[in-house]
Formats: structure tokens, sequence, C-alpha cells
């Protein structure tokens, strides 16, 4: 691929500015995609036109990717692309008139309070990891926080006190979200039993650890999470993030203001907190045609 020190120098500019090791990385390797194609095409980067960005584009629905997977594609280049403007390596910015794809909004899957309870109970709090998976999981729900948000915790980031945490977020911005009661319980049980007999006498500032008493991976905590949604016998569709899908929305069908959820879910855009407001209208739509007489 040509142009690979642009690349890097991209990159490094997502690093400086905060973005996450798995963002930096889903733009590499958009990016690297583009540099294939240009190549295939005699082309680099500093030279491609807006007609050879949507040639790219017709190229990816030839490859049958779905429209969300294209218009994140199309996202990257428009963000690479401003880079590059801004950094003066081009003086004009050739993804300016390319538009994304017309998607319909697809509302995330949502755990019932009961199901979350299930994968919750399911976490055998005899032992070191179960005391820390249940802390996990509270957390995650309790806070509604972003998977990297737990797993990159610090212990001083925890107030046990005044049930709040410190959260560093996208953008590194800092956000103090509280926690409920049984997630207090669950971190004291996972600080008391849990973490001194994984972390084997070793130091460590991290709050979540692996079983050899290091930062727990994000892979390890997914095929952690598959094995209680076996024992759960919870057959949806779940994730780390559904439990923060499934914080926003109770709090807004218990009741809870918009401006304030899209506070403790740390979104910069209070667009991004409303579509749990769709979900909140679709569970009211369903209790209306389970008990209408005449839905």
């Amino acid at each position: 691929m040509k142009d690979k020190g642009i690349l890097i120098h991209f990159q490094n500019h997502l690093l400086a500015q905060g973005d996450e090791l798995a963002t930096i990385q889903a733009y590499g390797y958009d990016i690297k995609q583009f540099g294939t194609f240009l190549d295939q095409h005699g082309n680099q980067f500093t030279s491609a036109t807006i007609k050879d960005l949507r040639a790219f584009v017709h190229s990816l629905f030839d490859m049958q990717l779905s429209a969300v997977s294209i218009n994140r594609k199309i996202s990257t280049l428009k963000t690479f692309y401003r880079f590059l403007v801004q950094t003066k390596v081009l003086s004009e910015n050739p993804s300016v008139d390319l538009g994304l794809l017309k998607v319909r909004r697809r509302l995330p899957v949502v755990l019932s309070v009961d199901e979350v309870e299930a994968i919750v109970e399911a976490a055998d709090t005899k032992t070191p990891l179960g005391l820390r998976d249940r802390a996990c999981l509270e957390l995650l729900y309790s806070s509604g926080l972003r998977i990297s948000e737990l797993l990159d915790m610090k212990v001083n980031d925890l107030n046990l006190k005044e049930k709040l945490l410190s959260v560093i977020g996208k953008g590194n911005k800092q956000r103090l979200v509280p926690f409920g009661r049984r997630a207090e319980q669950a971190v004291e049980g996972y600080l008391d039993a849990g973490r001194p007999l994984l972390l084997k006498g070793r130091s460590s500032s991290n709050l979540i650890l692996s079983v050899r008493g290091r930062r727990l991976s994000r892979m390890g905590f997914l095929k952690i999470l598959r094995g209680y949604l076996l024992k759960s016998g919870v057959r949806k569709k779940v994730t780390p993030h559904t439990f923060r899908h499934s914080f926003a929305t109770h709090l807004l069908e218990g009741g809870a203001d918009l401006r304030v959820v899209q506070e403790l879910l740390g979104h910069a855009d209070i667009s991004t907190t409303q579509i749990y407001t769709n979900i909140d209208r679709e569970y009211l739509k369903e209790v209306h045609r389970a008990y209408h007489p005449r839905a």
C-alpha cells in the first residue's frame, strides 16, 4: 500500500486525541482496505478524487457488505480526509460530497430486569473469579459503563463511600457516575475476598484483574460473559454493551430525564441518547398490543 506514512500519521493523531485502541484499529483497517483498492487502480491517497471514493463504495456493495458497515467505512474516509486537509497534506477534501447511505436504524437488544438478574446471579460468589465477575456485571448494569471504561478502571477511580465512579470515556473525557447498593456489595466482596487472591502478592492499580493478576482483556471478558449466558438460560444476543443499553432503557422507563441519562452515558450529542426513547416507545406499543382489548 502506498502512502503508508500518512496512515501512521493519522493513527498517531487519533491516539493523541484519546480515541480508543479498538477505534483506531478499525479506522486503520478501513483505510488500508481503501489504500489497497487505490493500489489496484494505480492511485494513492493524495491523488484520489470523489470518483475514486465512489468507486470504492460501489466495490463494497459488490462484496455484499451491509449498509451499516459501508457507512462506517464512509465515515472513516471522511474523517481521514478532513485530517489530511487540516494538516495541509491536501488543499481540498475529495470526500466532501460523499454521502452516507440511508439506513433504517435498528433498535439495540435490551434485557429485561429479570434477565439481568439471571445473568448476574449466575456468577458463583464463593470463588475469587466469581466475585470479580459479579462485580463486573453489577457495575456494567448499575452505571451503564462501556466495557473499555470498566476494564481500564483503577482502584482509585472508585469511591465506595459516595457510591461514585470516576470514568474516563471517549475523547479522554471524565465523568462521575453513581452506582447502586447491589453493585456496592458486589464490589466490596470482590475487593475483600476476590482481588487480593488474584493479585497473589503482586501489585496493580487496575480494579478488574485476570486470573494472572493483570488487567482483564476485552476478549477475556467476552468469553466469561458467554459462559454466564449459557448458565443463565438467556438466549438473546448479549454483549457487554447490552448492559449499557439496558441501563439507559430502564432509567427512561422509570421516568428519568433524557439529559440526565445523556450525562450518565457520557454522550456528547443528545441525539445518540434519543435512540433509547424509541426503545421506550416500542415497549409501550408492545404493552398496548398485549393488553388493550381492541389493539
